[in-house]
């Protein structure tokens, strides 16, 4: 708890003048994840404290995380059954959807932040999602947004942690937000909203960036720099496996 006070302390002076009545000075276990070939997931950690130039107002403080991933645009389908079989009916084009969210809070989301604040700073996951512009195959676009979430939360990329940000005192806070082992590379958006009465009063946003490191990096190069080479190679590859397979097969019946 020493050592914790004293970084936060080291914080708050390298914090430099403030230009509000209170912000946000924040810290992170680590700013960059490697993603190798047995990498299973990370843990961030992520702290901080509230810099003050007036005493603790008596309304207490609330603190929101969330972390993004790199967006890209999609398309979502839906299967109807026609005929006897399941077949692609309707589809909404994403125009951009985060690969990766979390958003952690200090309470339940609706109560923690009124709907304007989220709308201003796009802060909940929906809002992180822009639906394509202009005509769609569907005019059921929140249904499709809907599905979308549902099906990236139960493959952990998207996160609703409500709750898991502790604050001591109305002035240090701290979580801890898991990405899970499937991860895109590229830089992940870290954003600290404190918020009072539903309203941002201040926040602060720092990168993470995540990338392929090792003999993962040399692939996933190779097969975007050299698919020729790569495709080549992961033929030969599979032949050799095929060929030792085989090999260890005859000797196993021949013993």
């Amino acid at each position: 708890m020493i050592r914790a006070a004293r970084i936060f302390a080291a914080l708050l002076l390298l914090a430099g003048p403030a230009t509000a009545q209170e912000e946000v000075v924040m810290g992170l276990s680590q700013d960059e994840v490697a993603i190798t070939t047995a990498f299973d997931g990370s843990n961030i950690l992520i702290f901080g404290a509230i810099r003050r130039e007036t005493p603790i107002p008596e309304v207490p403080i609330d603190v929101i995380v969330a972390i993004e991933g790199p967006s890209t645009p999609l398309t979502v389908r839906r299967k109807d059954r026609k005929f006897g079989i399941w077949v692609n009916d309707a589809a909404l084009n994403i125009r951009s959807a985060p690969s990766f969210y979390a958003v952690a809070t200090t309470g339940p989301l609706d109560e923690v932040l009124l709907p304007f604040q989220d709308r201003r700073y796009d802060i909940s996951v929906p809002r992180a999602i822009r639906a394509a512009d202009g005509e769609t195959e569907t005019a059921d676009t929140a249904a499709f947004v809907e599905a979308l979430i549902r099906i990236r939360t139960e493959e952990d990329l998207y996160q609703h942690l409500e709750g898991a940000v502790t604050v001591d005192q109305d002035t240090l806070f701290q979580t801890e937000i898991a990405l899970p082992a499937n991860l895109t590379e590229g830089r992940y958006r870290t954003r600290i909203f404190l918020v009072r009465e539903g309203k941002v009063i201040s926040y602060f946003q720092k990168s993470i960036t995540v990338r392929k490191v090792g003999l993962e990096r040399f692939l996933f190069n190779l097969s975007r720099q050299q698919p020729l080479i790569y495709g080549l190679m992961s033929l030969a590859i599979a032949v050799i496996a095929g060929w030792a397979a085989s090999a260890a097969f005859r000797l196993l019946q021949r013993n």
